[in-house]
């Protein structure tokens, strides 16, 4: 059975690459994220960004997904990285999901929030439109820095007028049995959690495909 699915998912791989070559329509949605996009600890294939480039080649839309996402990666790291991957990729499509690690590191907030929003400026100046994918920190940080960290996505969305992915996490950390969740780290999601994120990103996402 799992050869089998292997091969038809083969077949589906091959058969959407074949017909990407000859359509010029086909558009570049670009990922630029951290480990939680970037399939740390987990199979190559596993994570929500290749689940998603599954769920477009199954839906028959013309979209490339490029994953460009970095393990330990910040937002300082992502806005540095993005002015050249606009210009390599021309994606009509940019998903930020950043931010994590800045909390991880103790980094400010303002800084965090300056960078998110140079991030959105940069790719709607490429004609591209934005998804800004949302964050949350551990509650031992405390429930007053939880807050102000949230708030940095909501903010950066309203004044960029930007779609939010409010909680990539959602389901997943709040989850009745999050233990089973993540892996040992208790940071990185495991494969199983990833067709969550996916579904937490899907809705907003969904409205930028058309």
């Amino acid at each position: 059975m799992l050869a089998a699915a292997a091969l038809a998912a083969g077949t589906l791989a091959a058969q959407a690459t074949t017909a990407r070559k000859g359509d010029k329509r086909e558009r570049v949605l670009l990922v630029v994220g951290d480990s939680l996009s970037a399939e740390y600890g987990i199979a190559r294939g596993s994570g929500w960004a290749a689940l998603l480039e599954r769920r477009l080649i199954e839906q028959r839309l013309p979209w490339r997904v490029v994953n460009a996402s970095v393990s330990g990666d910040t937002t300082a790291g992502g806005r540095s990285r993005l002015p050249a991957l606009l210009q390599q990729h021309e994606p009509a499509l940019v998903v930020i999901e950043l931010g994590g690690n800045d909390a991880l590191r103790g980094l400010p907030l303002s800084g965090t929030e300056d960078n998110l929003l140079a991030m959105a400026r940069a790719a709607k100046a490429s004609g591209a439109r934005v998804l800004l994918v949302g964050m949350q920190v551990p509650p031992n940080y405390g429930r007053r820095y939880a807050e102000d960290f949230e708030q940095i996505f909501a903010r950066v969305a309203r004044v960029e007028k930007l779609p939010l992915v409010p909680r990539l996490l959602a389901g997943v950390a709040d989850a009745p049995d999050p233990i089973a969740l993540f892996q040992p780290d208790r940071i990185h999601p495991t494969a199983q959690a990833h067709p969550r994120l996916l579904d937490n990103v899907w809705p907003a996402l969904q409205a930028l495909l058309r």
